[in-house]
């Protein structure tokens, strides 16, 4: 359920969305024998994301978070390339999946700082 806070900056509500969008585009591509595994590996990376956040959020030690959040990072990679491979498979929807490939980019960047941030407070 959503929250008061700036959806911008509350990690847990942006990335819960970005999954129910990643799951409504998957609904939109046909379904033939070279897409079905496309959209499975794309639905499985694209919701990961919040799930191992929701982790990270409730960690039980600073290891355990970047652990954590080092999932998140990958698997919005991951998902960037799936976006990528059906944008090539299904041209029509290239367009909606730029502005999938562009948030999840953008939370990639966004976990990479904040462990490098954390990782920075460990050697100070």
């Amino acid at each position: 359920m959503p929250n008061d806070k700036n959806p911008k900056y509350d990690l847990e509500d942006r990335t819960a969305k970005f999954g129910e969008n990643i799951i409504k585009f998957a609904k939109k591509i046909p379904k033939n024998p070279t897409n079905i595994s496309l959209i499975t590996q794309l639905v499985k990376s694209g919701t990961s994301i919040g799930a191992n956040y929701c982790e990270a959020d409730c960690a039980e030690s600073k290891k355990d978070f970047e652990h954590k959040l080092g999932i998140c990072k990958k698997e919005s990679k991951e998902t960037k390339h799936w976006l990528r491979m059906i944008a090539t498979a299904v041209p029509e929807l290239k367009d909606e999946a730029k502005i999938l490939w562009k948030e999840t980019t953008e939370l990639n960047l966004i976990f990479s700082s904040i462990i490098n941030k954390s990782r920075q407070k460990k050697k100070n």
